[in-house]
């Protein structure tokens, strides 16, 4: 596992823009005049949509160099360029409030990453419309919120959900395998910063029992999706996909455990590179960089 990055010394600029001659020479002239030195960098010119994305982690050597300093600096870079940026302390854990239903693999695998600091992530609260995993959260020490839902209460519960992302200074919102489809609304006001976990089979089987659907199909592949949240149920820009080969012998039984584990690895890389900014939404998809 690579050195936590230091407090106050370590920052992560992302940018994107359209794409011009210069880009890269201003950041980095910009990085020199404020002591900064690159730990790491990726880029990606998208040439289809003619637009720019850079992530540059950086260090500085100066300790009167701060993060309101670096703002400051970089906003006549963005100006000149059209860039729209965020320049964030590399050691900030990302607030995550986790929402979870029934189906408990992707919670647990998030709060035991969590605690091994896999996941720079603090999870201040976790939320549910069950009570089953009340103790579990308990062990973690984490406040967990049972917000039971309704067709009736529906909106009564998205505002209560509101109403800890706002109280809390939550980041992300994960919906960690959360059986409740979010109104277009609440996926509005969360947009960009809420991200869920589905499976994806080849073919698609939506609906009850899928991975009895899946079996009785004779599926070869068995996977899972990670992306954004949008108004469109499951259709939001992809993050993450991870698949596992499996053939007549599994059970459907056997299809439900690949499937977790499928779903809890797929989940956890795309909170992590979150949490990490390396994602930037281009349009209806993401550019990842890792």
């Amino acid at each position: 596992m690579s050195p936590r990055p230091q407090p106050g010394r370590e920052f992560v600029l992302t940018l994107s823009c359209p794409d011009q001659a210069g880009i890269v020479h201003a950041v980095t002239t910009f990085l020199v005049r404020h002591s900064g030195n690159i730990l790491e960098s990726q880029q990606f010119d998208d040439r289809l949509q003619n637009r720019f994305f850079m992530r540059v982690h950086f260090d500085v050597s100066d300790p009167a160099v701060s993060l309101e300093e670096l703002r400051t600096g970089f906003g006549p870079v963005s100006q000149a360029y059209a860039i729209s940026w965020r320049l964030q302390d590399a050691s900030t854990p990302t607030r995550t409030l986790i929402m979870v239903s029934k189906f408990g693999h992707c919670l647990n695998d998030l709060l035991f990453r969590r605690s091994t600091g896999a996941l720079n992530i603090e999870i201040p609260a976790i939320v549910s419309n069950h009570r089953e995993f009340e103790p579990l959260a308990r062990t973690y020490g984490i406040p967990f919120h049972h917000i039971p839902v309704t067709k009736e209460t529906k909106a009564e519960a998205e505002a209560r959900l509101l109403g800890l992302v706002d109280e809390l200074d939550v980041d992300l919102v994960v919906l960690a395998r959360y059986m409740q489809i979010l109104s277009d609304d609440l996926c509005k006001q969360l947009d960009g910063r809420a991200i869920n976990i589905h499976h994806s089979f080849l073919p698609s089987f939506k609906g009850a029992r899928p991975y009895v659907q899946a079996h009785q199909r004779g599926v070869k592949l068995v996977g899972a999706t990670a992306h954004y949240v949008t108004p469109d149920l499951d259709e939001g820009p992809i993050i993450e996909q991870d698949v596992v080969r499996v053939d007549h012998s599994r059970t459907p039984d056997e299809l439900v455990a690949l499937g977790r584990d499928v779903e809890a690895q797929a989940l956890s890389r795309a909170v992590k590179w979150h949490s990490e900014n390396r994602v930037l939404i281009n349009g209806h998809c993401t550019v990842v960089l890792r």
